[in-house]
């Protein structure tokens, strides 16, 4: 059994001035001012279009991060509609193969200390599943049949990509503190990592 904390990469290096450079060419067209468009009015023009609610179109920039996270956060994440998602399958993968150490792999539940009661009980619980997942594929049943006993802790990874307007809605209700602290975890480090890549877009965000 292997226990990991969330973590997450972008699929692609991120040009956050020529981002905002295309969004402005793009929005220009509604307002038929490409005239207007100089080396430095992409930042201005985007948090004007930000101001007035005309968020349409950051849509035509997107961006596709790897999320490594427990099934909980991920049943939460895509329930974000305006999206595109590959994740890992617990249908097809066989975790008593070499390829994944012959093992499970869960997050370690942030709102609970090592030493805790709390943590204890989870970890029994995780090695029991593991145990008991492994003798199912032992006995010949195929892993989408086995999955049933998988928890919400198991690692998952998934690929997600939106458009900027809509990872503008992920962060706003997966940043706040009604969250789920396991969402939290992944979410907050990632909007700093935003807001450093790619400038006005994220910046009036709080939680």
């Amino acid at each position: 059994m292997q226990i990991i904390t969330p973590s997450f990469e972008l699929m692609e290096e991120i040009d956050g001035p020529k981002m905002l450079k295309n969004i402005e060419k793009c929005g220009r067209v509604c307002y038929k001012s490409e005239n207007m468009i100089t080396d430095t009015s992409a930042e201005t023009f985007v948090a004007n279009l930000l101001k007035r609610g005309h968020e349409s179109v950051i849509e035509h920039e997107k961006i596709s991060v790897r999320i490594i996270c427990d099934r909980g956060v991920s049943h939460e994440i895509v329930r974000h509609r305006i999206a595109s998602y590959s994740q890992e399958s617990t249908r097809y993968c066989n975790y008593q193969k070499n390829q994944f150490g012959n093992e499970l792999t869960f997050i370690r539940p942030v709102f609970w200390k090592k030493n805790s009661a709390e943590y204890a009980v989870w970890h029994d619980t995780m090695q029991m599943i593991e145990d008991n997942y492994m003798h199912l594929i032992s006995m010949g049943v195929k892993p989408q049949e086995a999955r049933s006993i998988l928890p919400n802790s198991l690692k998952t990874e998934i690929i997600v990509t939106m458009n900027l307007r809509e990872w503008r809605h992920f962060f706003r209700l997966r940043t706040s503190h009604t969250a789920h602290p396991q969402m939290q975890e992944i979410t907050r480090p990632m909007l700093k990592v935003f807001r450093e890549k790619i400038p006005v877009v994220f910046d009036d965000i709080e939680y």
